[in-house]
């Protein structure tokens, strides 16, 4: 697997925006050195950057490496990405983190931290993604890792912007290393705009980006990961066309269905058949800098002793009972008190109003995930799944769907419907193939294949919204027309000088 390391002498510590600059090399040349600014040990000097290969190396790894960190793998994703749907609720304890429930309520407000973090989180990605993309071009290097690293850079920074774009709108679009003081302060692009940024870039990565790797560098950004999130992108444009083009080179591929849902979340089985992007998390005994992902921390059951988890983003009832009888995705979705996992952990009953239920997919068996130096986070390891080939065939479904192919929609939706019936203690009467071809009744097929095959997978808030049924969905709990997308950190606007506008309705 790839390293996932934090180059430190060009990442610079988080601030507004996530935007970091360089300082000119000609100001860090006129400033004396004297006991009251030390280097600091084990730091590349400034001067010595973009010089080589291994540089490249060094910070196109740092890309990935900030994917799992806390603003873009725990809270403010939970908050932005996953609690505004009806699959999950806080979970935890009502006292703890009361301001998680705004999100699941439509009360938040600009203020609320977790919204800076993940625009922060985001702006950080693409920060990085930028250096890459402006320093890389210069050096004297292998030129097909050269093009193969832009077009990774460009797939992460494609990726940042498209969760931005869905949360908040208009944004600000940096697509190069501020070297100015209106370029660190970027006015707002409209939505058309980010979008055909996004699309550009994955385009531009889809055409250096190989399509698999050498075992050592898996879990870097490949052509399908490219396509894959350009169909999502064209969906979010009811570009439907585009989609069903976008999936079916996917679908040529080579990837397949892993056979055993909940088995395909499990960390023996991260990068496999059916992974066409996660994001790459480790544990490495005494590297606590390596050992930070609490993407399985954050989720994970908070009555198990020694502790494994926090307990946030509970499935909720609602997703439960949206599961057919006899589909078994709803075991390798929700873990719930008081059963017994595949590995063999029984669930305790709850204590102190902890929940009930738990994020099956971001479990580690409760021994492994405890069993980690104090530094670091239990389950750390645990790989983030970001794109995977169901979500490919869903996509296509609902594609060709809207543009009129029910036999390929049909097709498509049976491959995943078929995994699933397979998984079922019953498979010759559980899960019944699909058969409806008129469009409403087969896209409403879709939607509920697709909640529960990607529940809790933070999609599935976005997709109701883009569908056009978020009213429907989410009125009952507050949701109104000016939710489409969150308000823009308060922060944000309030170092802008103006060039931040807030979204309606807040």
């Amino acid at each position: 697997m790839i390293m996932k390391i934090f180059v430190d002498s060009y990442i610079s510590n988080r601030i507004r925006s996530g935007l970091c600059v360089f300082i000119a090399l000609a100001a860090l040349s006129a400033c004396s050195k004297n006991f009251l600014n030390p280097n600091v040990q084990g730091q590349q000097p400034v001067t010595q950057l973009w010089q080589t290969q291994a540089d490249a190396t060094n910070a196109v790894n740092a890309i990935y490496g900030n994917l799992r960190t806390y603003d873009n793998t725990a809270f403010p994703p939970i908050a932005v990405e996953s609690l505004g749907s009806d699959d999950a609720v806080k979970g935890s304890v009502a006292s703890d983190a009361t301001f998680m429930n705004e999100y699941n309520n439509f009360t938040v407000t600009a203020t609320e931290g977790q919204l800076d973090g993940f625009w922060i989180g985001q702006y950080q990605n693409i920060n990085l993604c930028n250096q890459v993309i402006d320093n890389i071009p210069a050096i004297q290097m292998d030129a097909s890792l050269k093009a193969r690293y832009i077009g990774e850079a460009k797939f992460v920074r494609a990726y940042s912007y498209f969760r931005l774009e869905r949360a908040f709108g208009n944004i600000p679009l940096v697509l190069t290393v501020p070297k100015t003081a209106d370029e660190v302060n970027p006015t707002q692009s409209t939505p058309a705009q980010v979008w055909a940024a996004i699309e550009n870039d994955l385009d531009s990565a889809a055409a250096v980006l190989p399509q698999s790797y050498a075992a050592t560098d898996v879990g870097r950004a490949t052509l399908g990961a490219a396509l894959s999130l350009h169909a999502k992108v064209c969906l979010y444009q009811s570009k439907f066309t585009d989609a069903v083009t976008y999936t079916s080179k996917v679908m040529t591929l080579g990837y397949a269905l892993f056979p055993n849902f909940e088995q395909l979340f499990r960390i023996p089985n991260e990068n496999c058949s059916e992974s066409i992007f996660e994001i790459q998390c480790n544990y490495v005994a005494g590297n606590p800098g390596i050992n930070d992902s609490q993407f399985s921390q954050v989720q994970g059951d908070r009555d198990v002793t020694p502790s494994v988890g926090w307990g946030f983003n509970s499935p909720s009832q609602s997703l439960i009972d949206s599961f057919e009888v006899g589909d078994n995705r709803l075991h390798g979705t929700v873990l719930m008190a008081g059963t017994t996992t595949p590995e063999g952990d029984v669930v305790p009953q709850p204590q102190n109003g902890a929940p009930t239920t738990y994020n099956m997919k971001s479990y580690v068996p409760f021994a492994e995930a405890a069993a980690r130096d104090a530094a670091s986070n239990p389950g750390c390891e645990q790989n983030v799944r970001v794109l995977r080939y169901a979500d490919v065939l869903l996509m296509n479904a609902e594609a060709n769907a809207q543009t009129g192919n029910a036999a390929a929609a049909l097709t498509s939706l049976e491959m995943v419907r078929a995994r699933a019936r397979a998984n079922s203690a019953n498979p010759a009467v559980d899960l019944p193939p699909v058969t409806a071809t008129d469009q409403p009744t087969l896209l409403s097929a879709i939607y509920h294949e697709r909640r529960v095959e990607m529940a809790m997978e933070f999609d599935r808030y976005f997709d109701v919204i883009r569908q056009g049924r978020a009213s429907a969905v989410f009125g009952a709990r507050g949701w109104t027309a000016h939710n489409q997308y969150w308000p823009i950190p308060q922060n944000e606007i309030d170092v802008a000088s103006g060039q931040l506008k807030q979204n309606p309705g807040y």
